[in-house]
């Protein structure tokens, strides 16, 4: 992902997004072509409506409100006195983790990058809030490349293709259903999910999936 958003240059290969080798973009443009949502959002001090417009600093306000409610955000803006506009402090130390990380969702589905990054981007929320910002997410990944980072399988049931790793190499690629039935580390993470037992739950989170 550090390559893809131009913060270290490849040693070796080239990355290509829609056939055009990133090394010959502005990196300014290469980041513009990119939405991310990390597991720790970067905000900052400011109102709610400039952290979500910080994508399109151009965005009005119906706008900002629309992708907030699609993230899910916007009920618990709206029980702010100041609504948009209520100041959030330095890194959101105002709100929750799950609110800050709706805001992150909000300002990328508000970008509308046609490259999108999650990183463990609903790692934060309950199960409640998670299903609802996964439905916007959903709608957004449309049409799109999307790059998915997840601990949770249920995050990344859906995608295309799904790459394991092990040991820092690539170990499997493929479908989901193809993974399933591959006895690979996929398959073994299916498995222990479903045991639910506290010693599979340990093994289960020392793993790292991508979607």
């Amino acid at each position: 992902m550090s390559l893809l958003l131009g913060l270290y240059r490849p040693q070796h290969g080239r990355i290509l997004v829609g056939g055009v080798d990133l090394a010959d973009l502005p990196l300014a443009q290469v980041r513009r072509g990119v939405g991310v949502v990390f597991q720790d959002p970067s905000l900052f001090s400011g109102t709610i409506a400039e952290n979500i417009a910080y994508a399109r600093p151009n965005a009005g306000r119906e706008e900002v409100r629309a992708a907030a409610e699609r993230a899910n955000a916007h009920p618990f803006v709206a029980r702010f006195a100041d609504g948009y506009d209520a100041l959030i402090g330095e890194r959101g130390l105002k709100l929750s983790g799950g609110q800050k990380q709706r805001i992150a969702v909000a300002r990328a589905i508000l970008k509308d990058a046609p490259v999108l990054v999650l990183d463990e981007a609903t790692s934060s929320l309950d199960s409640k809030s998670e299903r609802q910002v996964q439905a916007g997410l959903e709608a957004l990944m449309r049409d799109r490349t999307t790059l998915i980072i997840a601990h949770r399988l249920s995050t990344i049931s859906a995608v295309d293709t799904i790459v394991t790793l092990r040991d820092g190499r690539v170990d499997e690629i493929g479908s989901p259903q193809d993974l399933a039935e591959s006895g690979g580390i996929y398959a073994q993470l299916l498995a222990l999910q479903e045991s639910g037992t506290r010693r599979d739950r340990r093994r289960l989170a020392a793993y790292d999936i991508t979607g």
